[in-house]
Parts: C-alpha cells; sequence; structure tokens
C-alpha cells in the first residue's frame, strides 16, 4: 500500500492540495482580471468625457454660427439704415425748402424768396456739419492735388502761381477724409509772370 505524502511548509499548512504554480496562475489571472476591470472602468469615462466634449463642439460651432450669421444681419442693417440720423436730420430742410416754393406761387418778392433760399442753405450746411461733414475752402488758397481737382489753368496777375482762383464746385470732407474734392480753376504763371506755354 502507497502511502500519500504530505507537504508541510514552514507554519504548518499542508501545500500538497495546492501546488506553488496554480497560486501564481490564480493570482496572476486575479490581476490580470481587476486591471481589464480597472481598465474598463477607466476607457468608460474617456467615453463619457468624449461624448462631453464633442457635445460642448457641436454647442460652440452652433453659437458660432448663430454669431456669425448676426453680425451678418446688424452690419446689413447697419449699410442699410446707416444714414438714418441723417436723412431725420434733413427732413425739417426739405419742408422748409417745400414751404418756400409755395409762398414764390403767392409772393412777388424775388428778394425774401432769394434770402428763404439762402438761410435753408445755410441750414443744411450746418445739419451736413453736425454729422460731420466739412467744406474745403479753396478759393486762394494753394493747389493741392488731395483735395483739390483742377479743372483749368488761368493767368490771373492777382493771384500768385498755382493758386486757386475760382471755386467750380464746392468739395466736402467726412470726418477729415475727403468726400469730394472741389473743382477748381488755378492759376499758372512762370517766375517772369509769363504764361507757361508747356503748361497750358
Amino acid at each position: 500500500m502507497v502511502k500519500k505524502q504530505t507537504k508541510v511548509d514552514a507554519s504548518g499548512t499542508d501545500t500538497s492540495a495546492h501546488p506553488p504554480e496554480e497560486d501564481v496562475i490564480k493570482k496572476t489571472t486575479e490581476d490580470s482580471d481587476k486591471e481589464m476591470t480597472d481598465l474598463t472602468i477607466k476607457l468608460q469615462e474617456k467615453e463619457k468625457e468624449a461624448a462631453e466634449n464633442y457635445d460642448k463642439y457641436l454647442r460652440a460651432v452652433a453659437e458660432l454660427e448663430n454669431y456669425r450669421k448676426r453680425a451678418q444681419r446688424e452690419k446689413a442693417d447697419s449699410i442699410k439704415y446707416g444714414n438714418e440720423n441723417l436723412i431725420r436730420d434733413i427732413l425739417p430742410h426739405i419742408d422748409s425748402l417745400e414751404r418756400a416754393l409755395e409762398h414764390a406761387d403767392a409772393s412777388e418778392n424775388f428778394e425774401a424768396f432769394k434770402e428763404g433760399l439762402k438761410l435753408v442753405r445755410e441750414q443744411l450746411l450746418g445739419c451736413l456739419e453736425k454729422h460731420g461733414v466739412e467744406k474745403i475752402d479753396a478759393c486762394g488758397k494753394e493747389f493741392d492735388p488731395n483735395v483739390h481737382e483742377a479743372m483749368l489753368q488761368v493767368e490771373n496777375d492777382a493771384h500768385e502761381h498755382n493758386r486757386v482762383v475760382d471755386e467750380l464746385e464746392t468739395g466736402y470732407l467726412l470726418h477729415g477724409r475727403l468726400l469730394r474734392p472741389a473743382k477748381v480753376s488755378i492759376n499758372k504763371r512762370t517766375k517772369q509772370g509769363e504764361p507757361d506755354k508747356k503748361e497750358q
């Protein structure tokens, strides 16, 4: 009869029932299962985080698109209605012109009509000045191609060379920027006071 041998470790535990190799395999499997569970939990957390970030991204894109459309509408409205205040301020002067015309039909006093038109003109210029429009003072000034447009060249002893002799059409600035150049005639003379034939 063969007697079964038992292995006892230092603490007196029988180790023959579970060989050390099986314990190592079992422990490794448990560690792998725990690591797999941890990785699965982390993966689920990252997937949730990615979904939240993607949702935030979609919201940001939608908000940006809405902002872009709103900015386009505001820009279009600004262009379309940008002169609203100016036009509103001009309307009373148009009313004044209409009243002056009605008066002209009923009155034969041309001087009064002329004075009325001058008054309306001054009111209109004041209205434009309020909105940043400024007349370019040209007559007697030195010719400046930045604000003057030479239409004629003349010889005039009363003016120095390259001076504006006459203003054919008034020029205007809008907040310092050229709105329309003043159309002018300029004096062109040689040093001796003779007309410059090359420039005539």
